[in-house]
């Protein structure tokens, strides 16, 4: 099934508004009408965040860092993170030091 993107009005936590360029999985709905809320991104981000920091607690490396990409969709009527595009794969970038 074909999908295509658009620019969608999102209203993060503060109030503020901005504009998503979101793609639209299924069939065509009409998503322009009110903002759409950006929670279910934030979450995301907030939960894989969370079970990296677990990991990392574990080993205990001297500095990390992560890097990682979320493609933003809209399905039935709300936003979604796409962690895994249509290729079936992710990407991760960690980096890990332990040294002095």
């Amino acid at each position: 099934m074909p999908t295509r993107q658009e620019l969608i009005p999102v209203r993060l936590a503060n109030g503020v508004q901005i504009r998503v360029a979101a793609t639209l999985l299924g069939g065509n709905e009409d998503v322009a009408i009110k903002p759409l809320s950006f929670d279910e991104i934030a979450d995301t981000i907030e939960g894989i965040a969370g079970s990296l920091n677990a990991a990392l607690q574990k080993v205990k490396p001297k500095k990390a860092s992560v890097e990682f990409g979320l493609e933003v969709a809209v399905e039935s009527g709300a936003l979604t993170a796409l962690l895994v595009k249509g290729t079936g794969t992710a990407t991760l970038k960690i980096t890990l030091e332990w040294g002095a």
